[in-house]
């Protein structure tokens, strides 16, 4: 995988948000209940902040780009997995606070 976004990178993303988003049928509301609860654990939000700062500073190695990456399309996934599981449920996102 190369250290860039590359149109195959955009392309499956894409393609994902399509599938999880597809149609009007709703998910059960079982599944829905359990993707709302689901979210990265502790450790993988200090590798996510670590990896960020360290973009920022342009201070990344080829493989941990790859690796910020790879968390940000799991992030995308995640939130459209939410957004339809709020659908699904009748739950409008909260609003999120500035500190």
């Amino acid at each position: 995988m190369s250290t860039t976004i590359d149109s195959t990178d955009q392309r499956e993303v894409a393609i994902l948000a399509r599938v999880l988003g597809n149609g009007d049928s709703p998910l059960p509301s079982t599944i829905a209940r359990y993707i709302l609860h689901v979210g990265f654990g502790e450790d993988d939000k200090a590798r996510m902040h670590d990896l960020a700062v360290r973009n920022q500073e342009d201070a990344l190695s080829a493989a941990e780009k790859d690796e910020l990456f790879a968390y940000s399309k799991a992030g995308t996934i995640i939130s459209i997995l939410k957004s339809k599981a709020r659908r699904t449920l009748q739950i409008k996102p909260k609003k999120r606070t500035t500190s």
